[in-house]
């Protein structure tokens, strides 16, 4: 029997409840909700301003997608002017504090339009403008970057390198998932790793962000094929250490960084960022009234769901989790909104496979128990981020003696 998830679990509640994964704003509505918390947990690494996000949902019509995206675009569009507007004042650093609001509000902005609708890559376009200038203003530079794939295309992605005068440095490659993309792998991933000496390549893969929506590229199950030539680029760079490359995916990027593990061997560390052991297992019975149908569908390339749940049935981590050689971790919402079984089930697997596996679920009394840390993204990344420093040999007090930039 599959897993009841709680991200479908309708409450009659007339106002928002805090729950074991957080704040649950409109509760009978439990996807809207679940994205204000996202939103939520994103301003502490810099992605909005609770007040804002607040007065933003405040506008809203609970539950309707269209006034969702009105109020996110109304707050992003004033982020943007103010960021441009400081800027030219010479105002760097608030600048760079309102594009990094703005570029998340974006994201926002764009999550419930159809794939189809236009202002869809509009606004992904303003997105990527706001995340570019926040990220080339940092110091060391950020880099925008097309990486070179398959039949002419490219993925999208950015290359940040760490703030410390440390010669060839360690990397992660970050990636989300279904729906999170590299611009919001800053909140997820990146900021941890960069504040702990280990430069950052936040990409778009197939079936992700500016990949899927300029080069329709669907999803594919042998994701060691994208992140290989992720791994092609940085071995031409002389900032980097090749020994010391790792990949970390949030949520279906936990079954493309494992994927990845299990058959790229110049990864030296591998993280799943939510655990998913089989998606066709995840998804079971899913229809058209699924709360992310339009994004399963668009990811795989399928017309309807069950097409894509039939696209769906190589995406298993069973028969591949065998072949790990390098130190993979595992960081989970202990009350994940959907689901905590999936965890167990590729920890338990991996460990019966000689896998070095580590599984850490995170409490509601630390918080963070939500899908991916979404309630607290900082102790997920903290997680995270320490756990590879230990992999990669990195001494943070010698470390900081390095830094070159300490408000990174």
């Amino acid at each position: 029997m599959a897993e009841a998830l709680l991200i479908d679990q309708v409450m009659d509640e007339a106002h928002g409840t805090y729950q074991p994964y957080g704040w649950h704003h409109w509760p009978k509505f439990p996807w809207m909700s679940y994205q204000f918390r996202r939103a939520l947990g994103e301003t502490q690494e810099g992605g909005g301003a609770v007040s804002e996000c607040f007065l933003a949902a405040s506008r809203m019509i609970p539950g309707d997608q269209e006034s969702w995206h009105r109020e996110w675009k109304h707050i992003a569009d004033f982020n943007q002017q103010r960021g441009d507007e400081e800027f030219a004042k010479g105002h760097v650093r608030t600048a760079m504090n309102c594009w990094l609001r703005a570029a998340n509000y974006y994201r926002h902005t764009e999550f419930w339009l159809e794939y189809a609708d236009p202002r869809r890559l509009e606004t992904f376009t303003q997105m990527e403008a706001c995340s570019a200038k926040f990220i080339t203003n940092l110091n060391p530079a950020g880099e925008v970057l097309e990486i070179p794939y398959e039949d002419g295309k490219t993925l999208y992605a950015y290359f940040v390198r760490a703030p410390f005068d440390t010669g060839k440095q360690p990397v992660l490659i970050c990636m989300g998932g279904l729906d999170s993309i590299k611009d919001e792998m800053w909140f997820m991933q990146a900021h941890g790793a960069l504040q702990r000496g280990i430069s950052v390549l936040m990409i778009d893969g197939p079936g992700q962000g500016g990949t899927l929506r300029r080069h329709k590229i669907p999803t594919r199950p042998d994701y060691e094929v994208p992140i290989g030539k992720c791994i092609d680029y940085l071995v031409t760079r002389d900032d980097i250490d090749p020994a010391r490359i790792a990949v970390c995916g949030s949520s279906l990027g936990g079954y493309y960084a494992a994927r990845a593990g299990c058959y790229e061997p110049r990864l030296a560390a591998a993280i799943s960022h939510g655990a998913i052991w089989s998606i066709q297992e995840l998804w079971a019975g899913a229809g058209e009234d699924h709360g992310l149908a339009d994004h399963i569908k668009s990811v795989f390339g399928a017309s309807s769901m069950t097409e894509a749940l039939e696209k769906a049935a190589p995406f298993k981590l069973e028969g591949h989790l065998d072949h790990m050689t390098c130190p993979y971790l595992i960081v989970h919402g202990g009350h994940d909104v959907l689901g905590v079984a999936a965890a167990r089930k590729v920890a338990d697997y991996a460990k019966s496979k000689g896998v070095d596996v580590t599984l850490r679920f995170v409490t509601e009394e630390e918080t963070g128990a939500d899908h991916c840390q979404h309630d607290n993204p900082t102790i997920g990344q903290e997680l995270m981020a320490d756990w590879l420093m230990d992999v990669f040999g990195i001494n943070e007090r010698e470390l900081r003696r390095k830094i070159t930039n300490p408000l990174i």
